[in-house]
């Protein structure tokens, strides 16, 4: 199969995924809000982010595992891969119990720090250990098959695995909640998905990987690169996770926590869908690389980051215009908090566009496994967020999370925006940089006009008339721009996919 067909297949079952787990992400947390309001909502939000954090505990280890079958899988050398995959199940084996430990520490401390009256502390405790056991499971059952399928480039795999579950878990979620069970045998009774999700993979793997052997003589020195790893995943959970805890941390305001999440849901979402595109290419570029293959490396990826950041240009230019719209909608009749935020709507969409601006140039770091190069530039970006959000946050509340996580993003931006042609492609800097600056053009000419009318939907169905609008809006600024500016690698691209279209009649 070729990588250009291994990347179709790969996006489209990872698009099926997200689209449902956009779904989810809108129909699940209404739910828990109506049925058990924001100050719950805020509390599972905070307890989740806090775990988030526990995973460090295996930090750098995916990647480097991954990086280290690219070789053995090309080679068909079983031998080697076995020996890879049988260290890295030992080191997930010993990131579980720590993770374990991490949790159950939590479990004891954090009732005692969060000041709330909708829950005793000794259920707050017991939540505490219910939401840590999926990531426990994870750890024990999932990481080591997660491994061997993200490096053979068969994410397909985990993409439908993760949609089963994902399904059944929401139908399950939905059910008991409009039952009216507690927020704590509603958590414990859907676990159930964990299992599922593992089975599918344990089935999948033994049936494909016949040579698969975990008793096999563990190859400790190929996951040498799991330290330098861990900085770019510890700058991952930051991202993701820093807000949340410090509002936590800072405010001890439980409201405001859900505020955040809800916004951060549809953040969420649509990262999610952009992560489609790039599902599977660390993989695919990562094997380019250690092939030396310098002009097939430049030309895919040109193509590539004109097709992304056309990409992420529409994407975002209509969730600037419809992310207030939406929010005042779903969240009307919720009177607990203040939703209706504008500028923080607007924050949380330009803090996404920076954030996935950068993902070409990142993603080949990743794929040439720079993870040392990288590190401590990773590590300036996870301190601009942690110092700035810590320091903005007592006077500014989420506008001063936010604005740390943009100015994070910004460096990150510009850092890589040098780094990557240097190390990697050995292409000129200002294609890139022009590309950038079409992005933030193309987006404002898109937002501004809509911004100025100001309209408000006063229901779903007409606020996706709305959204349709504005798609038509920004798919023209961004063919436009595409024609004007880029014409030759629109043709490029455009050729491309005629080609691999054809290949499949």
């Amino acid at each position: 199969m070729s990588r250009t067909k291994r990347f179709f297949m790969n996006s489209f079952t990872a698009a099926v995924y997200q689209v449902v787990l956009l779904a989810v992400g809108l129909i699940t947390p209404r739910i828990m809000l109506q049925t058990y309001g924001s100050e719950i909502n805020g509390l599972v939000s905070s307890i989740t982010q806090f775990i988030s954090y526990f995973y460090l505990v295996s930090a750098g280890l995916s990647g480097a595992a991954i990086y280290a079958l690219y070789k053995p899988l090309a080679d068909k050398d079983y031998k080697a891969v076995n020996a890879v995959v049988a260290a890295a199940k030992k080191f997930y084996m010993r990131a579980g119990w720590l993770f374990v430990l991490l949790t159950v520490v939590l479990a004891v401390a954090y009732p005692f720090y969060i000041k709330t009256d909708v829950l005793e502390p000794l259920f707050i405790g017991l939540l505490v250990l219910v939401l840590g056991v999926s990531g426990t499971l994870d750890f024990f059952t999932l990481s080591k098959y997660n491994v061997l399928l993200n490096a053979d480039q068969k994410n397909f795999v985990i993409s439908l695995a993760s949609t089963v579950a994902l399904v059944i878990n929401t139908v399950m979620l939905v059910l008991l909640a409009r039952g009216g069970v507690g927020i704590l045998e509603l958590k414990s009774i859907v676990l159930f998905t964990v299992f599922l999700r593992s089975a599918i993979l344990m089935i999948y793997c033994k049936k494909n990987y016949k040579y698969l052997n975990y008793k096999e003589t563990p190859n400790y020195a190929a996951l040498n690169r799991r330290w330098d790893a861990l900085f770019q995943q510890l700058l991952g959970v930051v991202q993701t996770s820093a807000p949340a805890v410090i509002i936590t941390l800072v405010s001890k305001d439980l409201k405001l926590v859900s505020v955040y999440s809800v916004f951060n849901m549809v953040i969420t979402g649509l990262n999610g869908v952009m992560n489609i595109f790039t599902n599977g290419l660390i993989a695919s570029f990562g094997e380019v690389i250690a092939k030396g293959e310098i002009k097939v490396l430049q030309k895919a990826y040109r193509e590539f980051e004109f097709t992304y950041l056309t990409l992420i240009t529409a994407v975002y230019s209509i969730t600037f215009v419809v992310i207030m719209p939406f929010i005042r909608l779903y969240t009307r009749n919720i009177t607990d908090a203040n939703y209706d935020l504008p500028l923080i709507g607007f924050l949380f969409v330009l803090n996404a566009l920076l954030f996935n601006i950068k993902t070409p140039q990142a993603m080949l770091a990743l794929s040439a496994g720079l993870y040392r190069e990288t590190r401590w530039r990773a590590t300036i970006q996870s301190g601009i967020i942690v110092v700035g959000g810590v320091i903005l946050t007592p006077f500014m509340g989420l506008y001063g999370v936010l604005l740390a996580l943009i100015a994070s993003n910004v460096y990150r931006t510009i850092d890589l925006l040098f780094f990557t042609p240097k190390y990697v492609t050995h292409l000129p800097v200002r294609g890139s940089a022009f590309r950038l600056v079409q992005v933030l053009l193309a987006s404002a000419a898109v937002f501004i006009p809509f911004y100025l009318i100001g309209y408000q939907p006063k229901t779903f169905p007409a606020l996706i008339l709305y959204g349709i609008i504005v798609s038509v809006a920004s798919a023209a600024a961004v063919l436009l721009s595409a024609v004007v500016f880029e014409r030759r690698e629109l043709i490029d691209v455009l050729r491309r996919l005629n080609g691999t279209l054809r290949r499949k009649k």
